[in-house]
């Protein structure tokens, strides 16, 4: 008997707008979804408009912007990753090891500009590529391996800092990465957000990487015996997701002017937050990039209302803690009832 060669050609399967092969149900749940994620980004906005005079200023939407440019980053790529049934818990930290670098390169190494901003995105590459290796290659459960690298990232930054910040004040047109407007009235760091949601969801929804990350999130086995090499595109969806991770470092620094070595934790609960609230399911197969970005406008406007009404930061996490809650009762039920 003669066996059959097997070759690393994309399952041959119809998919639904929302990358769910063949379900109509499917798709519909998921624009209900992001109906409903919309319609409460108009309510947030219309109570804290309300609430507080201070809130519909163009100072604190601009505000509001440039903090969901640095979370809707962050998201795009944990979309990715998510999709596939997976979990990044390391981008928070790690963006601030990629700005702790990109810090490094530009103000301690003087490297030119765009090879400093270059290396910031190669370290949270970098990050992403040893997820992925450690999920893909080692086996072990996405929760446990980027915790591990959320504490890694976390005490590099520490270290290689100094356990202080470093300031870019001296590197000319680093600041303008974020702040400035190559389209007036519009910050560079939501410009950049726009375009790389642009390009993700290109990438999503019209590539074989796109179709990769659906087919293995929908059935991780079935996808890997039709002939997919599925360790090598999990190494590369992990390694997408830390780009997004090293750009978001880049821009938060640039935002900041100045890399903050002890920023970044809690980052990735927001992000997360934004992904499922847009309508990704966490046990993969489901997910969209306009339902990411709707999520992150959600957590950004939550969080900057809840501060312009002077809610104590304690209550602040309290907050934040139930929204995630409710997403992920939501998405399981959602989950439930597509089950039954």
């Amino acid at each position: 008997m003669n066996a059959t060669p097997v070759t690393d050609n994309a399952p041959q399967v119809q998919q639904a707008p929302d990358g769910k092969p063949g379900s109509a149900k499917s798709f519909l749940r998921a624009q209900i979804q992001q109906s409903l994620a919309f319609a409460t980004l108009v309510v947030l906005l219309v109570f804290f408009s309300i609430a507080s005079s201070n809130f519909f200023t163009f100072s604190n939407i601009s505000g509001i912007l440039l903090s969901t440019a640095v979370i809707g980053i962050l998201a795009l790529g944990t979309t990715f990753v998510i999709i596939t049934g997976g979990i990044d818990l390391s981008i928070g930290t790690g963006m601030t090891l990629a700005s702790v670098m990109t810090g490094i390169f530009l103000v301690n190494m003087q490297l030119p500009l765009i090879v400093g901003v270059i290396g910031g995105i190669a370290t949270g590459a970098l990050m992403g590529f040893v997820n992925g290796v450690n999920i893909a290659i080692l086996r072990l459960p996405p929760f446990i391996a980027t915790l591990a690298m959320m504490l890694i990232a976390q005490g590099l930054a520490l270290v290689i800092s100094g356990v202080r910040p470093i300031y870019f004040s001296g590197v000319a047109g680093f600041k303008a990465i974020s702040l400035g407007t190559l389209i007036p009235g519009i910050p560079n760091a939501v410009l950049i957000l726009f375009l790389l949601a642009i390009v993700a969801y290109l990438i999503l929804s019209k590539t074989i990487l796109g179709r990769y990350t659906f087919a293995i999130g929908s059935n991780e086995e079935a996808t890997r015996l039709s002939g997919v090499n599925t360790r090598k595109w999990k190494i590369i969806i992990y390694t997408l997701a830390g780009v997004f991770t090293g750009i978001a470092g880049v821009v938060i620094a640039a935002r900041l002017d100045s890399a903050q070595p002890q920023l970044g934790v809690g980052y990735e609960l927001q992000a997360i937050a934004a992904v499922i609230i847009g309508g990704t399911s966490l046990l993969g197969g489901r997910g969209s990039i306009m339902g990411t970005l709707i999520g992150a406008l959600i957590m950004s406007v939550l969080i900057n209302g809840l501060r312009i009404l002077s809610i104590q930061t304690e209550w602040q996490n309290v907050v934040v803690g139930a929204v995630i809650l409710v997403a992920v009762f939501t998405d399981s039920l959602r989950q439930r009832r597509g089950a039954s």
